[in-house]
Parts: structure tokens; sequence; C-alpha cells
């Protein structure tokens, strides 16, 4: 049964590893806040996939490439919400001296990046039509593809957060704090280009 479904694991584990939003978001908050503290984010994030690559394979995302104004109102609001957060790390200090980063996102915070990532429903459309052949129809496919990708994001946000504790761990001053933060903001804003690439 696990050679079945090896291609899927390992197809999984290589898109949810790959820098991205929810990776850049994961490193910040662990550099930020440590990684108990941004467990809610990561299990958000982690959910958020695993319920996007569920609807995929039971068809939401052919009504989202049926809707280009449903798609578009999404790459909008996915915009604006990184923005926002892209900002609000690059503009922190040092973890606790900054009112604004004084409260890691929240599991809904998590999960709703990616409700609103194109990339996300596009991922789960593809693997829904490439394993569609290791499920019996639809509900089936869709417990399998939110399974395996729930788990593998789970695993690859926890590598991304602790390498951003591990990196919390070298920084000893201030400037040094708002030097990483302005890069991992600006990754995060450089994350939202692909979104506008997605067909």
């Amino acid at each position: 049964m696990f050679e079945t479904v090896l291609p899927l694991v390992l197809f999984a584990l290589v898109s949810t590893s790959t820098p991205g939003m929810a990776t850049t978001l994961s490193t910040a908050s662990g550099a930020q806040f440590g990684f108990r503290r941004s467990i809610p984010l990561m299990a958000g994030s982690a959910a958020g996939l695993a319920t996007v690559a569920a609807a995929g394979a039971a068809g939401l995302a052919g009504l989202l490439a049926a809707a280009p104004s449903l798609q578009l109102a999404m790459k909008m609001a996915g915009t604006l919400y990184l923005t926002w957060l892209a900002l609000k790390i690059g503009r922190s200090g040092p973890p606790n001296l900054d009112v604004a980063m004084a409260k890691p996102n929240s599991f809904l915070g998590g999960a709703g990046l990616q409700w609103m990532n194109p990339k996300g429903w596009a991922m789960g459309l593809g693997a829904a039509a490439s394993f569609a052949a290791l499920a019996n129809g639809p509900r089936q496919l869709a417990v399998l593809l939110g399974t395996v990708f729930g788990l593998a994001a789970a695993l690859s946000l926890a590598a991304w957060c602790v390498a951003g504790t591990l990196l919390a761990r070298l920084l000893r001053t201030e400037r040094q704090w708002r030097m990483l933060n302005a890069v991992l903001g600006l990754l995060l804003a450089a994350s939202i280009i692909p979104m506008w690439r997605t067909a």
C-alpha cells in the first residue's frame, strides 16, 4: 500500500517544503516567538492546505477555474493579507519589543493563508488529477489528499519554524533582528508574485 502512495507523499513533501508564503511566515514566527507559540499558526496552515487539497479532490478547484472573478477576488484578498503581514514582520524588531508583533498569528490566520492561495488550489487540483487512480471515487481521494498534504505541510512548516528558532539564537543585537525581519518581510512579499502568475 505504501509503495502505491509513495509518489503522492514525495510530491506533497516537495511541494510543501519549497519556500513560499507559509514557509516564510513559519520561519518568521519561529524566530520571533519560538516553536511552541508558533504551533497554532503552523497547525492552521497545515489544516488549511489539507482542506484545500481535499476540496480540490472533491471538485471545488474546478469551480475556481471556471469562475475567473472568484479567483481574482481570492488573489486580491490574499495579496492584501500577505502585504499587511510582510509589513508587520519587516518593520518589527527583537522579540517582545515591538507591539505590532506582540502576538503570533492564529490558527485561523494560518488556515486563511491557504484558503486564499490560488497556488494551493491549483496544486490540489493537479494532485487530484495526477493521483486519482489511488482512490475509489472523489470522497476517498479527498480524504487521502487531505491527509497526505496536511501531514506533509505540518512536517515542512515545523522544519522551517525550527530554522527560524535557530536563527533567533544567532541574533544578538537589535540591528541584526531588524535585518532578519526585513529580509523575511521582503521574502513574504515576494511570495505574492507567483500567485499572480498562476493561471
